[in-house]
């Protein structure tokens, strides 16, 4: 009878735990947590047997299968499937090899549980592909399915803690080459198509899954570990110079990380393609990473900037076969653990590379501008953000994951000591391999190899947003050296965090220079070691670029900045300048003058190029028109002059590429034309095919009388097809005609003209430039209109950055007006998108109150 008892006991208690997973959002368009929960136990053993039969013909449907093997421990509610395309694309369904009736509802396919066993299930589905996330082309296509769309191309268990094994059978013309996430096995030619047989993949998520196919060309490597790489570049320079380094810096970036995490390559290869239009840099595919061509091809000429970011393109996708591909998130609010891990790792594994750059000041300048950029707005985040459905997760991503979460990752290494950061990091692979894991799992290892109370520490630094900004109280003593210095952080937005972080202050002096490391945890700190210091005549805040937020700046030491010797003490301290003047804190004419005077001077790559972008910024967004009428023609001579000079190439490409984005006066654009027809040439200045082809678009642009004639000829340079349809699709926006302008711009509103997004993104640039706003602000409501339909129709990036290339350069107060209107006028609108246009128009808003 008590074993009775017992074992009813036990029943119940299973019977409750089953009954803390609510069914009441299993149905939800999307992929609800509680459908995700549920299933996670419901599950396992998952397998897809997938075929697709690609026709010659873009126009043409894919006809395609699916046999699902799955194992099924709970049958208390349907198995459901997710497929988010019309109903008509379900052909036929066996269910255990009965055929079944297709119940297709809210994106989910539904199979009744009276036909399913607990056990080993297998599911048949012909189906038609599904072309959201295929990106179809008239000789290619490529599948792209973060983080919630392979249910748009096919029935499946679209959640990233649902792995599964596929094996690919995909059929396409004879002369494609087809890339997937398994090596091929075997090949049967038909006619004029090629059936292409792949084995069985390693586990991955649904996001992970992928295939290319088209006409490519293919390139394979001959190290111990081969690699092939799929491609449709011309340039033969490009080519030369490129694919061996492109192999290379794979295999370093593989090496580096088997070392590091003390766990070998954990999968079949290490292939790659290059595709023209690819919406991102790279996308991490087990097998199969994706590339933007751009940014892999460069030639002989490349900067060092180029190549250290091509490095740590490569080393980002690379690090994610161990970060995110092998140990994968649970669900996708901790997706910031795959890219910040990503990040953080390419930041490391490229230095002993490019022994010659300053690795600190590279993580300087990639990282904390764009993190202020997104922090500093109404519209930010927390590094981790709650996610009720996987429909929203593409919101997730932004600079927040990808700049500050490596900030609070450094500060957190640096915190802990680089050996046991390392330790915890290898115990948090080894531990969660080929499995699922979240933010607290990864806390629980690492505080046990740290004395710091990361929960504690983690609380602000990960799930709340802002930053802090830090100001100063100084007191004398009557001999004149410091009797009290007193540092106090206050949030952004007028809360009452607390970041804790690390960081140095320096004292200056004539003839030498003191620093202090302070380490900040409370809300005011008392500088102690500071007390009965002379007082310097300078003081450099975060001097070395370690710590988090706007810092004190002191307005009569801006004409040193450009003569500091130290490179990270140069970069944050403009870095820090720009920011304290969209804080309102310096007049934007005072910091445009210490940014010319630094791109003059400045002959470090990397910060000429952080300068230049701070200088045109505040050139185009914080100057007003008579400002800007007034600076232009010294800038633009000053440019010129420099570009005369015996300067390096690094420092010639860069300046002719700031020189190019302002010089619009008419003595400018003659300059430019000059160049763009070969009359003159610039020593050290080498300007490949691709440079050309974007100086005649500058050109017409500006509106130079010869703008048809420019676009024409240079049209009859390119010989690359995949560039000639762009620059094809870009020529209505360049057009010297308002009304051919608006034309292009209104034919967005169809989701079928939106499908290149880089091609969109470079239109909307053009059209909304500032230069072009008297007749385009007419369109900020349509763009607006909008956002809704172009995050269900992009990918991930696609919303905020078409608030940014739209609203998000335009500085007027008629402009503000517009996108004020839209948000009061829609109180109750998607707060995720909400936040892409405060962030997207923040130097819209800063700029109506610092230009008064």
């Amino acid at each position: 009878m008590k074993n009775l008892l017992l074992l009813c006991g036990i029943a119940l208690l299973f019977a409750s735990c089953e009954k803390l997973v609510s069914d009441k959002h299993f149905y939800d368009p999307g992929i609800s947590s509680e459908l995700a929960q549920f299933r996670k136990q419901q599950v396992s053993d998952i397998h897809y047997d997938l075929t697709f039969e690609i026709p010659a013909e873009k126009s043409a449907t894919i006809p395609s299968s699916l046999l699902l093997e799955v194992e099924i421990s709970d049958l208390s509610h349907p198995l459901i499937l997710d497929f988010n395309e019309e109903s008509s694309h379900l052909l036929s369904l066996e269910v255990n090899g009965m055929e079944t009736e297709i119940d297709h509802r809210d994106q989910h396919l539904v199979i009744p549980k009276e036909s399913l066993t607990k056990g080993s299930n297998a599911i048949a589905i012909k189906f038609i592909a599904g072309e959201l996330s295929l990106n179809r082309n008239d000789d290619f296509l490529y599948t792209l399915l973060v983080p919630e769309r392979a249910s748009t191309l096919f029935p499946c268990f679209d959640q990233p803690n649902l792995k599964a094994n596929y094996s690919l059978t995909i059929t396409a013309p004879k002369d494609w080459k087809v890339l997937a996430g398994a090596p091929e096995k075997a090949s049967e030619e038909n006619g004029e198509f090629v059936t292409h047989r792949f084995s069985k993949s390693d586990l991955m998520s649904t996001y992970l899954f992928s295939f290319v196919a088209g006409k490519f060309e293919e390139a394979r490597s001959d190290s111990d570990f081969p690699q092939t790489m799929l491609y449709r570049e011309t340039n033969p320079d490009k080519i030369e110079a490129s694919i061996p380094e492109l192999f290379t810096l794979h295999q370093k970036a593989k090496e580096f990380l088997e070392a590091y995490t003390a766990y070998p390559f954990p999968f079949q290869k290490l292939d790659f393609a290059t595709i023209p239009i690819f919406q991102y840099g790279g996308m991490e595919h087990v097998g199969a990473i994706q590339y933007r061509e751009s940014s892999l091809f460069l030639d002989e000429n490349a900067t060092d900037s180029e190549l250290l970011s091509r490095a740590k393109l490569i080393g980002h996708e690379t690090a994610h076969m161990w970060f995110g591909d092998l140990v994968t998130m649970d669900w996708f609010e901790d997706v910031w653990m795959k890219e910040v891990f990503a990040n953080f790792m390419a930041g490391k594994l490229v230095n002993p590379t490019y022994p010659n750059i300053n690795h600190e000041l590279s993580f300087l300048t990639n990282h904390y501008p764009s993190a202020y950029g997104e922090d500093r707005t109404k519209g930010t985040n927390p590094i981790k953000q709650k996610l009720a459905n996987l429909k929203d997760a593409g919101s997730l991503y932004g600079s927040i994951i990808y700049d500050k979460a490596p900030i609070m990752m450094r500060q957190l290494e640096t915190a802990m000591g680089e050996a046991a950061f390392q330790k915890g990091i290898q115990k948090y692979i080894k531990t969660f391999a080929h499995g699922n894991a979240d933010w607290n799992d990864l806390v629980e290892i690492l505080d046990a190899n740290t004395e710091l109370d990361l929960q504690q520490w983690s609380e602000v630094w990960v799930n709340q947003s802002g930053r802090p900004i830090l100001s100063d109280k100084i007191e004398l003593a009557k001999d004149g050296t410091i009797s009290s210095f007193v540092i106090t952080q206050n949030a952004e937005d007028g809360s009452d965090k607390i970041w804790p972080q690390l960081f140095d202050i320096t004292f200056f002096y004539p003839e030498e220079s003191k620093t202090f490391s302070v380490s900040m945890i409370e809300k005011t700190l008392d500088l102690k070691e500071a007390i009965g210091a002379k007082q310097p005549s300078a003081i450099l805040y975060n001097s070395n670029g370690l710590g988090y937020g706007v810092f004190p700046l002191d307005q009569a030491s801006l004409s040193h900045i450009p003569s500091l010797t130290d490179e990270v003490m140069r970069g944050q301290s403009y870095i820090n300048l720009f920011e304290n003047t969209l804080s309102g804190n310096i007049e934007p004419m005072l910091a445009f003058e210490t940014f010319q005077k630094g791109i003059e001077l400045e002959e470090n790559e990397i910060l000429a190029r952080l300068i230049s972008g701070e200088l045109s910024a505040i050139f185009w967004k914080y100057l007003n028109d008579d400002q800007r009428a007034q600076v232009l023609p010294g800038l633009e001579s000053q440019l010129w002059t420099q570009l005369q000079k015996d300067l390096t190439t690094n420092l010639k490409k860069t300046i002719f590429s700031l020189y190019s984005g302002i010089a619009y006066s008419t003595i400018g654009q003659d300059r430019l034309y000059s160049v763009w027809k070969k009359e003159v040439e610039i020593k050290d200045l080498k300007l490949n095919p691709d440079n050309f082809t974007s100086l005649a678009m500058t050109l017409a642009l500006y509106g130079h009388p010869k703008a048809n004639e420019i676009l024409t000829e240079e049209r009859s340079r390119i010989s690359n097809q995949d560039k000639l349809d762009r620059f094809d699709f870009l020529l209505p926006a360049l057009s010297q005609n308002v009304s051919e302008r608006d034309t292009f711009f209104e034919s967005f509103k169809e989701a079928d003209n939106r499908e290149k997004e880089s091609w969109v993104l470079s239109a909307c640039g053009y059209i909304h430039h500032p230069l072009n706003q008297n007749s385009a602000i007419k369109h900020l409501p349509l763009a607006l209109d909008l956002l809704e339909d172009i995050q269900k129709t992009g990918d991930i990036f696609f919303p905020k950055r078409w608030m940014s290339v739209t609203a998000g350069q335009y500085t007027s107060p008629e402009a503000a007006k517009i996108v004020s209107g839209f948000l009061d006028k829609n109180p109750d609108y998607n707060p995720i998108l909400k936040s892409k246009i405060l962030q997207a128009t923040d130097d819209l808003m800063r700029a109506q109150e610092i230009k008064q």
